[in-house]
């Protein structure tokens, strides 16, 4: 009795991998000099405005800004190493407990599947995942017995402000892929 009683215990610390993949961290494609042109003309019609009205800080944290974003779409992402188990997911080094975790969903974002998983705490809020070369399916069945699964998300008001930014003012001219 004891020794099945050890052997339960021991069936139920088990960490088991379920599923490993390399993928980039986030979603990357190459922009054509006209999204860099059209970028650098309305950060210089934001800094003209404020100029005009002397607000001299905010202009250097609109360039700043500016600059971040150009180095975000410039370098790519590197590849991370993910990994879901029994005990939860594992980004890197860092590892999200299944408790700490709420449910998950895919979206395609720029002709990339993204495995996004929302967290029980504000913080980090979302974990975001790009497949690589692993299938949605495959990724559902790892995680189904731990996470619900949503089909459809509701857009939050900044995605629906941000789609519609994209779309009825596009910083290039070539269509863009859904998201």
């Amino acid at each position: 009795m004891e020794h099945a009683a050890r052997e339960l215990e021991q069936q139920l610390h088990n960490v088991k991998t379920l599923l490993t993949w390399k993928a980039p961290g986030r979603p990357f494609r190459k922009h054509t000099k006209e999204f860099y042109l059209t970028s650098l003309l309305i950060m210089l019609l934001i800094e003209i405005i404020l100029f005009l009205f002397s607000e001299y800080a905010l202009m250097a944290v609109v360039a700043s800004l500016t600059f971040v974003a150009f180095a975000l779409v410039t370098v790519p992402p590197h590849n991370f190493l993910l990994k879901i188990s029994t005990e939860g997911i594992m980004i890197e080094d860092h590892f999200y407990l299944w408790q700490e975790l709420y449910d998950f969903y895919f979206k395609n974002r720029d002709g990339v599947q993204v495995l996004h998983i929302r967290t029980r705490a504000f913080l980090p809020g979302e974990l975001t995942m790009t497949l690589g070369t692993v299938t949605e399916e495959a990724v559902k069945k790892a995680m189904l017995p731990f996470l619900p699964f949503r089909e459809y998300v509701k857009p939050t008001f900044l995605e629906r402000s941000g789609a519609w930014l994209a779309k009825n003012f596009p910083l290039e001219k070539h269509p863009r892929h859904a998201s």
